[in-house]
């Protein structure tokens, strides 16, 4: 009962976090490896427990290749989501031979119709993160100046 509770406390306290700069975004608690012994804090009665855990978590760093999910397509580039990350933003000048296509469903398009549009998953390079403190969450710049990145047929992305 007391190792539920504290794992219970322990997903309300990263719920609360959401991401920290050195390890990203908590996602889920591993294994629960020790709970010490309880502390009473004098002025509120709570008992404090020291626990020494082990957990998943998320970050992006520069150069690593991604997968994401375009959500959606501005002039000037599109913005995709990759796991926790709502905010990565790649710019119509780091999509090489991509043009940008207006209409209801706006579009990029390079010469061999390949398409980046909202819902197709795109595997670009991350340029960049920056960790918007106010909204304890992160933002990433990426590009598909490289090989093998671009948009990734359906089929490729689920294995």
């Amino acid at each position: 009962m007391l190792q539920r509770q504290i794992i219970i406390r322990l997903l309300e306290a990263f719920s609360s976090k959401k991401a920290t700069q050195e390890l990203g975004y908590f996602l889920a608690v591993t294994t629960l490896e020790n709970i010490g012994k309880g502390k009473v804090r004098q002025h509120t009665g709570d008992v404090l427990f020291p626990v020494v855990f082990s957990c998943l978590t998320f970050k992006l760093y520069r150069g690593e290749i991604l997968n994401g999910v375009v959500h959606k397509v501005l002039k000037h580039g599109v913005f995709l989501r990759c796991g926790p990350v709502e905010n990565i933003y790649m710019s119509c000048q780091k999509m090489p031979d991509y043009r940008y296509v207006p209409g209801e469903n706006p579009v990029f398009m390079n010469e061999k119709m390949s398409k980046i549009e909202k819902d197709v998953v795109v595997r670009c390079i991350v340029m960049g993160t920056k960790r918007i403190e106010a909204e304890r969450e992160f933002q990433a710049l990426v590009s598909l100046e490289g090989d093998y990145l671009g948009p990734v047929s359906d089929e490729a992305s689920l294995h």
